[in-house]
């Protein structure tokens, strides 16, 4: 193998672009002998994985942003990939340096802006939008529902925090759902997201403070065994019951057992109905 498309591979988890490979040295007729000779697999137009079989989710993001220089994963692709908002559809998205609209490409969605200077990082090797100015690039798309949890989602899984996010859209002039992301923000400033250990539990947190409730220790220890919210002043645990509850029944009777015996009274909630009463 060519030594400059070796080394080009081994960075880029087998995956080559023709751009890279004429920046090298190549010509166009060698990259397109290569590719047959090779039975390199087309990814996009000009990107080619030089490994066998279906590409993986990184793959493909990575693959996304190789089709032109400065290009970067942005909107939901971006937020799938920092794991706060959930897509998985038959396209990625990026953004460009530049102007104009967006445009579909094959299995690529093409955006463009004039602000992405301070604004991109790299996510284990693959060029992105920051997490805050994905969260702005979503916001005019999402419903409140969708905007909250993503906002959640965010700062639980440590990729931001507030103040960040909130000093991001105070910068930003995108419009309405920046406004409702700036809200969240200020609303919410002291929720610590990070300290929950699902989106259901930061929903409850939320509640509690929109209904001025006395607001719980998260995920702390009692009696020996993690509870999920506890009220100090009333001497009662909340726990938020997910899907994996079921699996585990004797755990969590043991669990209340400990907290009841420590003078706790134990209440008790599915993850779902969290969200069924109106915010």
């Amino acid at each position: 193998m060519d030594v400059r498309l070796q080394e080009i591979a081994a960075r880029q988890d087998d995956l080559v672009a023709s751009w890279q490979l004429i920046a090298a040295g190549w010509t166009e007729r060698m990259v397109r002998h290569h590719s047959r000779q090779g039975n390199w697999r087309r990814v996009h137009r000009g990107v080619y994985l030089l490994a066998q079989g279906e590409p993986t989710r990184h793959q493909r993001w990575l693959a996304a942003t190789l089709t032109a220089p400065r290009t970067y994963l942005s909107h939901a692709s971006a937020g799938a990939c920092e794991g706060f908002f959930a897509f998985d559809g038959s396209f990625e998205v990026v953004t460009r340096c530049g102007s104009g609209g967006r445009r579909r490409m094959g299995a690529l969605l093409v955006c463009r802006s004039t602000t992405l200077d301070g604004h991109t990082t790299t996510k284990d090797g693959i060029p992105i939008t920051t997490p805050e100015r994905t969260l702005i690039d979503l916001a005019a798309h999402l419903d409140d529902t969708q905007l909250r949890r993503a906002f959640r989602e965010s700062i639980r899984l440590k990729t931001t925090t507030t103040p960040k996010i909130a000093a991001a859209a105070t910068s930003s002039s995108r419009g309405r759902g920046t406004a409702r992301l700036l809200e969240l923000a200020q609303r919410y400033e002291h929720v610590p997201y990070s300290r929950t250990r699902s989106d259901a539990e930061g929903n409850a947190l939320e509640r509690l403070l929109d209904a001025r409730a006395e607001r719980p220790r998260v995920n702390v220890r009692i009696a020996g065994k993690e509870a999920d919210l506890v009220f100090d002043d009333r001497k009662e645990i909340l726990e938020i019951d997910g899907p994996q509850y079921h699996g585990f029944p004797e755990e969590h009777a043991r669990k209340a057992a400990r907290w009841q015996g420590a003078g706790y009274t134990v209440w008790r909630v599915r993850s779902d109905d969290v969200y069924l009463s109106p915010p």
